[in-house]
């Protein structure tokens, strides 16, 4: 996996899931600009590494977006919400992104 920043993420991004360029750039231009403001990094960076990650590897790609439906179909609060916190854990379990931890990343 690359570095944890916008610029290796891009060229990693470039190298191995060229789709997703053009909306990581148009998303960055919007949302970082020209960094004179940081609080959005953080966040763009980890909706850009799962997108990264999911291009990246078909079966997590597929294993997500089963747990999203799954959770938008249970009609118990409780169930959607662990659905969903399997591939969001808390921030408490560390700064480590928990999609890339199913990558090996």
């Amino acid at each position: 996996m690359p570095e944890h920043t916008p610029q290796a993420l891009r060229l990693a991004i470039q190298e191995h899931a060229p789709h997703l360029l053009p909306d990581f750039e148009t998303h960055g231009k919007r949302v970082i600009g020209d960094a004179f403001n940081i609080t959005p990094v953080p966040a763009f960076m980890r909706l850009w590494w799962t997108q990264y990650a999911m291009a990246r590897n078909p079966a997590l790609d597929s294993h997500i977006h089963d747990l999203e439906a799954r959770a938008a179909k249970s009609e118990d609060p409780e169930e959607s919400i662990r659905l969903l916190e399997e591939y969001s854990p808390p921030p408490a379990r560390g700064r480590r992104d928990p999609v890339i931890a199913h990558t090996g990343g």
